[in-house]
């Protein structure tokens, strides 16, 4: 493994997950807290669904609002005044 990437062993869900990448220890833990409220609302809003469609739609939301800011960010940058 290239020494810029960590492993980080997380529980989401009851589970456990090793993930791999570059972030810093605390970006991880932030991220996983985040995983850990949002499946708990998927599941509080419809509890019938199983952990595995409760986080194809935590994924769902988390793509949409990453081209939502990736939108922002592209009209921010065309906005941006020429130096």
């Amino acid at each position: 493994m290239p020494e810029n990437k960590r492993r980080f062993k997380v529980k989401i869900a009851n589970e456990v997950y090793t993930i791999i990448g570059k972030a810093e220890p605390d970006h991880m833990a932030a991220v996983v807290k985040i995983v850990e409220e949002q499946l708990a609302e998927i599941k509080e809003l419809m509890p019938s669904l199983n952990n595995e469609k409760a986080a194809i739609l935590l994924a769902i939301n988390a793509v949409s609002d990453q081209l939502y800011k990736q939108e922002e960010l592209l009209k921010l940058k065309q906005t941006k005044p020429k130096e």
